[in-house]
């Protein structure tokens, strides 16, 4: 696996067409976390492929909220990102906004911790610590049971996610709140940097 960007590289087309902080922060997060998985996974050697796809994922997200997943190989295309990738980041979008189903290990991740992480980032944010360095799974639990809390995170892809990884829900959670401590301390360094 070939991401034909360097991070550098990957980072700027990012902020080409994404400048709210918000979004820069989630595509930081799912980014972490895609790296995280694939050493977690046994997929080391391939880690910038998928940290880059999980950085680039909603690309076109900010500006075509309307078009994503439609609008994104166009964008990726242009900047010279090769075909596989253009797949999994549009796997992502399965059944919601892409008729492309997650075949590989990784873009079944992505499909599910993509929504996760927002998630959890927001149950993060009600914490005194605003982290989830002390994040417990039931924390995670509870949070997804209501469906008020963060109602834009759909529980069915969540749902769909995990089973299409064959894990139960808790494996999941537990998973993705160590991907997002591993990266949390670097991507609030980072956004420090983007937005001082």
């Amino acid at each position: 696996m070939d991401s034909k960007l360097t991070r550098e590289e990957a980072l700027e087309l990012l902020r080409k067409y994404n400048k709210e902080e918000f979004h820069i922060q989630h595509a930081l997060t799912v980014e972490g976390v895609m790296r995280w998985y694939a050493r977690e996974l046994g997929y080391g050697s391939d880690g910038d492929y998928w940290a880059v796809t999980g950085l680039l994922h909603d690309i076109d997200f900010e500006r075509y909220p309307e078009e994503h997943c439609q609008k994104a190989p166009e964008l990726l295309r242009a900047a010279g990102v090769g075909d596989d990738m253009i797949r999994s980041i549009c796997s992502h979008g399965y059944g919601i906004c892409s008729d492309i189903e997650p075949q590989h290990e990784m873009e079944k991740v992505l499909f599910a911790a993509d929504e996760l992480t927002g998630l959890i980032g927001a149950a993060a944010l009600m914490r005194p610590s605003k982290s989830v360095m002390d994040m417990e799974v039931s924390s995670v639990k509870k949070k997804f049971k209501d469906k008020r809390f963060a109602a834009g995170c759909s529980r069915d892809v969540i749902r769909q996610g995990a089973e299409n990884l064959g894990w139960e829900l808790s494996e999941l959670f537990e998973k993705t709140i160590y991907a997002m401590r591993s990266c949390e301390e670097s991507i609030q360094e980072e956004l420090k940097k983007l937005f001082p």
